[in-house]
């Protein structure tokens, strides 16, 4: 893989920065939501809202050092976050999660051994589904959406190429392969029924560059967003002038976990532009949109001031800096944000601190209406 997902991801982007009007960084009212139950060291990865009675996120907890830990996956009820039991399985990691109502949700996971398990949530529990190529050594499940027609698209890979894997819960189909060699799908995004936009990262022959495409019956691969080792860990379309796209570029070498860079680009229907972001050292990990479909909060991490978390906030046509609560954790890393349905909410769910070995625990905020 050459991209990765966590604490190092990124995206370059050809053309040098755009400025941008960046305020003064400033702090709404996003406020943290205890996550307890879970086994240091513990993340969330992603986070999926039906509406504010109920969200789900997974990650991993356990993890000591570079040994691997177990799956983790909690439930929001409306009032309190409780860890759901999932001793019954055997996964190192849920990479994934999406759902639309009480009785129906889905998980893409890590195994401890070979093949990437797809779990389906019926209301009480996860349980593993049946999909073809279930247990498939080369079959990778890496992020999962659903529509509110409860149609699953899921972006992984078979027989050594990217694909989407689409179903409804008892039929499902692998779609054609995306016409990129030595890609990775790291997310999968709904825009509407017919129209489904991947991200992640290409091989570029030394390194890799950013990749976006869109799913509407035939693939369209945008021109590769170029740079020195970057991958693109999130994307928000609101149409095909409109494009937004999150992530890190690692850059040259270095030791391991050396920090990177955030990246913001933009398409506007005929090449990407990179904007100013307000700090220089650190990554971006998710993209949300408002009630209009707009692309208004993204989450981000920057390693030069860690008391705090750190998102981005778009204003009419400008993009400024937000600082989360202050001393709601040690170093609070964020690894993804979510709207809420029906409602001007948002989550966030990531880290107490940036390192995922103990004491760090599993995290979440909240900003409400």
């Amino acid at each position: 893989m050459a991209g990765a997902i966590g604490t190092v991801s990124g995206i370059a982007l050809g053309p040098p920065p755009a400025q941008a009007d960046l305020a003064t960084p400033r702090t709404q009212e996003w406020q943290a939501v205890p996550a307890p139950g879970s086994t240091p060291a513990a993340q969330l990865r992603r986070i999926a809202a039906a509406g504010p009675q109920l969200a789900w996120a997974v990650g991993e907890e356990g993890r000591v050092g570079a040994s691997q830990g177990r799956g983790l996956a909690m439930l929001w009820n409306g009032s309190a976050w409780t860890k759901t039991d999932l001793s019954h399985l055997n996964h190192t990691r849920l990479t994934d999660v999406a759902g639309v109502c009480a009785a129906s949700a889905w998980s893409v996971a890590q195994p401890a051994g070979t093949g990437s398990p797809l779990l389906s949530w019926d209301g009480a529990t996860w349980r593993e589904a049946t999909f073809p190529g279930l247990g498939e050594s080369d079959v990778r499940l890496n992020a999962v959406a659903v529509g509110p027609d409860r149609q699953v698209w899921i972006s992984g890979s078979r027989g050594g190429a990217a694909r989407l894997l689409h179903g409804e819960g008892q039929e499902w189909q692998w779609l054609d392969p995306l016409p990129v060699e030595s890609a990775n799908l790291y997310r999968v995004v709904l825009r509407s029924p017919g129209e489904v936009w991947v991200s992640g990262d290409q091989s570029n022959g030394g390194g890799w560059s950013g990749l976006v495409a869109r799913w509407d019956g035939t693939w369209t691969v945008l021109p590769p967003v170029a740079g020195l080792r970057l991958g693109i860990a999130d994307v928000h379309s609101a149409g095909p002038d409109d494009v937004w796209a999150v992530g890190t570029e690692a850059g040259i070498g270095g030791p391991p976990g050396r920090p990177g860079n955030p990246v913001l680009g933009h398409w506007d229907g005929t090449s990407w532009t990179r904007e100013e972001v307000g700090f220089t050292v650190g990554s971006l990990s998710g993209i949300a949109g408002d009630a209009q479909g707009r692309a208004t909060w993204i989450s981000g991490w920057n390693y030069q001031d860690q008391s705090r978390s750190t998102y981005l906030h778009r204003d009419e046509s400008a993009w400024t800096v937000v600082r989360g609560p202050a001393e709601a954790a040690p170093a609070p890393y964020l690894n993804d944000v979510t709207s809420v349905p029906g409602t001007t909410e948002f989550w966030s769910v990531g880290m107490t601190s940036p390192t995922p070995a103990p004491p760090t625990e599993a995290y979440t905020e909240r900003l409400e209406a």
